[in-house]
């Protein structure tokens, strides 16, 4: 039991150090914030995969989160890798204080590759078909190797929601960075919502299987509600910037961002569902075309402001 309030107590000064709220630090280690603050108070033990993954964030050795004099994990692929986590080797024990070097950038990381992976798989099977020895295969590694990085299956689904949705934000607000015509952000962000290519199609196969999901599965509607609050959220800015710059009537901007988004989400599904594998079927106006021209025509009629002749 005092070796257990000992890790918490660590645990506590890496998330000091980090300088995020622990719900925060919860969603970067992926566990649900509950259970890092029944941790944190001593009633739930951290599994090993857990430290390893605060000993990346926190770049700190797993040993000094344990109290011991050993040092960091051996590698997560090396062969040996037990249900205890990982073996420990000898290395001086360092704090938040006494940092190590720097852990690669994640952009190389094999955490990242698992994921993309992941996402990949569950665009082309579905969330229920994807196995993480599936995954593993994908990533040329072992399943133990996975678990290192996520403890279990939901664990790893539920990051590869995150990873879209943060993937998602990130090319929206670089696809509209500089643009000051509400008008045209608006058409930006339609543009980028039409699954034209294959990247935009794979990404919608996930969203129509986190809709599914998130009917069943409390801790992905949870996702899904927060996911879609920002992206109305965004919506609802540039109608309402629209609206002061004269470019939009002056309409109610959350309501007019729930319709449109509605409308968005009911067209891709249709989409998808005519045009399996990216082929056009030649049902006529269903194609992203169709979606496409639906949508500008829906903010051309309902939204933009007309015209002083």
């Amino acid at each position: 039991m005092q070796q257990q309030d000992e890790v918490a107590a660590r645990v506590r000064q890496v998330i000091d150090a980090a300088g995020v709220s622990a719900r925060e630090f919860a969603r970067r280690i992926v566990i649900d914030p509950s259970k890092l603050s029944r941790s944190l108070n001593g009633t739930r033990r951290f599994t090993a995969a857990e430290l390893a993954r605060i000993a990346d964030i926190g770049a700190v050795d797993v040993g000094w989160l344990l109290g011991s004099a050993a040092g960091a994990a051996a590698d997560t692929d090396a062969a040996g890798l037990t249900a205890a986590g990982a073996a420990v080797t000898a290395s001086p024990v360092r704090s938040p204080s006494t940092p190590r070097p720097p852990v690669p950038s994640p952009e190389g990381g094999r955490p990242l590759q698992i994921v993309r992976e992941t996402v990949r798989l569950i665009a082309e099977r579905g969330f229920h078909a994807v196995r993480v020895a599936d995954i593993a295969a994908a990533c040329h590694t072992s399943t133990a190797a996975i678990h290192y990085h996520f403890p279990g299956r939901d664990e790893l689904l539920e990051a590869a929601v995150r990873w879209c949705m943060d993937e998602d934000t990130r090319r929206r607000a670089d696809a509209t960075a500089g643009t000051r015509h509400a008008g045209d952000e608006l058409r930006l962000l339609i543009e980028l919502q039409t699954p034209r290519t294959e990247q935009q199609r794979r990404q919608w196969c996930v969203w129509l299987d986190l809709w599914a999901e998130a009917a069943r599965s409390t801790t992905v509607g949870r996702l899904h509600v927060e996911y879609y609050r920002q992206w109305r959220g965004t919506v609802a800015d540039v109608i309402r910037r629209g609206v002061e710059q004269g470019v939009f009537r002056p309409v109610d901007a959350d309501g007019a961002a729930l319709a449109l988004t509605a409308l968005i989400d009911g067209l891709a599904s249709q989409v998808l569902a005519t045009e399996p594998g990216g082929r056009d079927d030649g049902v006529p106006g269903t194609g992203a075309r169709a979606m496409h021209d639906a949508l500008t025509a829906h903010v051309d009629a309902c939204l933009t402001a007309p015209t002083a002749d």
